[in-house]
């Protein structure tokens, strides 16, 4: 399936947040190769943040964080001057008829400024341009990220909308919950599924 973008298509312009009396101003932009040195940074603080929570969240290694940089397909927010505020990448499923915004995180030191929402958006309309003709989902047991989501026009689906694809259900298997979802037969857990399909919205 061709539907991703090509070199010429429009890019996702990039958000910046004003400076603060106390803290830099922030760029959102579409990661780049040059990124690559916060990945470390990004898993660690991915997994701290789900340990603080108590909530699932299937675990990332550095590597593949990395590979989503190199591959333009995540959104990193950082200081002026070079220092890591947030990220969030997305992953293709059944040869692109599903796209996943996932691992959405912001750096204690940055947050309540508004920055995953930024992100969100950001990924989002990454996703819509890359993939326009795709389902875009998210599973989160975040009430924030829920109400992030139902902003962009995403509505709460059963798992069975989602991708079927073993390798998305093979990411649960480091998920402090995932007994939950296998005593379910993979048909639902904690998390809350949205899903924003593009053939809907045109309807509507």
């Amino acid at each position: 399936m061709e539907t991703s973008a090509k070199p010429d298509d429009p890019v996702v312009s990039n958000t910046v947040i004003p400076a603060t009396t106390q803290q830099d101003a922030i760029i959102i932009r579409t990661a780049e190769a040059g990124d690559v040195q916060y990945a470390a940074a990004i898993t660690a603080e991915m997994e701290a943040s789900a340990k603080a929570r108590g909530t699932g969240i299937a675990r990332r290694s550095v590597a593949s964080i990395i590979q989503k940089i190199l591959q333009g397909k995540a959104v990193i927010a950082l200081t002026v001057k070079g220092i890591w505020a947030g990220f969030s990448y997305l992953e293709t499923w059944e040869q692109e008829r599903f796209v996943s915004n996932s691992g959405l995180i912001v750096s204690p030191a940055f947050r309540e400024r508004g920055i995953a929402a930024m992100i969100k958006q950001q990924i989002f309309q990454l996703s819509r341009v890359l993939y326009p003709a795709a389902k875009i989902f998210s599973i989160t047991t975040g009430m924030a990220v829920m109400k992030l989501n139902t902003r962009l026009g995403f509505e709460p689906v059963t798992y069975d909308a989602l991708t079927h694809d073993p390798e998305f259900w093979k990411g649960c298997g480091s998920c402090v919950n995932h007994g939950i979802l296998c005593s379910k037969g993979g048909k639902n857990c904690l998390c809350t599924a949205l899903l924003f399909d593009p053939a809907q919205q045109s309807k509507q």
